[in-house]
């Protein structure tokens, strides 16, 4: 069983340096696509779980790229049918959407975030089809020929998207209806205190968050469960002093999470931390050390302080 898992890993591990080029406009595309950078990772690992599942079928690989995004493309359709009912927001990187925006025809936002809030929101207003179409043409760049492809249709049907995206977005801002997502006070204090302690390298007050339960996800790495799981730390207590890490609680996508900064004093986060609790200790714990292209993508504001009791 040794030698079956480590030839899986080994081949596992293959694919994913030969979809390593590719992978960060993947992760554009379906941020685009689903509004969030963290439902456009999850779309970005359905698409390779598919992607590795037909390679091992296939006596001819087709071209890697355009394949890779006609399943992202198709991927992405199926997240939007099941969440059709959920408002979300794209958040991408605001420099690159905004100068998309002007190559529409549309003048960029100002530095006002209001409005380059609602910039993004038209964007993620648009209709799927004109949302896709729009990405793959005006932020990716690629052909009509290969947007086309990746959409499976036609060249003449992409324009027709075209057409009607770019009068949308060209149309006159309608006032923003978000709603903000909230996070209890409690679970802010609790992000707070895991800053803290990691930042004071409190590793046993961090493995105590661990219980039987706690499911532990490194992004394209490792799943763990249960005691196992507690282990991450004693990695993090070997890469924290050589790495010169600091942890700041904030906000991507609306969702209270953590950023890490690598070195501490970096003005942008390297990646971030997603933490779901059960009382006092850590349900879930996402880590996205492994895909930095999601901090390239987000806008992170942090959270102020908590007030001062009394």
């Amino acid at each position: 069983m040794t030698e079956l898992a480590d030839a899986l890993a080994a081949t596992r591990q293959r694919f994913l340096d030969l979809v390593a080029e590719v992978r960060p406009e993947l992760h554009r595309y379906c941020t685009r696509m689903t509004g969030s950078v963290f439902d456009g990772e999850d779309v970005v690992q359905d698409t390779l779980a598919k992607a590795a599942y037909a390679l091992a079928s296939m006596q001819s690989p087709p071209p890697l790229r355009p394949w890779l995004f006609r399943i992202a493309h198709n991927t992405a359709l199926d997240f939007l049918r099941r969440y059709e009912q959920r408002h979300v927001v794209a958040r991408g990187d605001i420099d690159q959407m905004t100068e998309s925006l002007s190559h529409l025809g549309h003048d960029p936002p100002s530095a006002d975030a209001d409005r380059v809030e609602l910039a993004l929101e038209v964007f993620s207003a648009l209709p799927a089809v004109q949302r896709s179409a729009l990405a793959f043409k005006d932020v990716l760049d690629l052909s009509l020929e290969d947007t086309a492809a990746a959409m499976s249709t036609s060249v003449s049907a992409v324009k027709a998207a075209l057409v009607r995206a770019r009068a949308n977005v060209a149309r006159p801002a309608r006032s923003s209806q978000t709603a903000a997502r909230t996070t209890p006070a409690t679970d802010l204090d609790r992000l707070r205190r895991y800053a803290a302690s990691f930042n004071a390298r409190d590793w046993d007050a961090l493995r105590a968050l661990f219980d039987q339960e706690t499911e532990l996800e490194v992004v394209s790495r490792v799943q763990r469960r249960g005691p196992s799981a507690a282990e991450y730390y004693t990695r993090y207590a070997e890469l924290a002093p050589l790495e010169d890490l600091r942890l700041e609680v904030g906000r991507v996508d609306g969702v209270a999470l953590i950023a890490v900064y690598r070195p501490a004093a970096s003005p942008r986060p390297a990646y971030f931390i997603q933490l779901e609790w059960q009382g006092e200790h850590i349900q879930r714990a996402r880590d996205y050390r492994y895909v930095p292209y999601i901090a390239d993508e987000a806008q992170f504001a942090p959270e102020a302080s908590a007030p001062a009791a009394g």
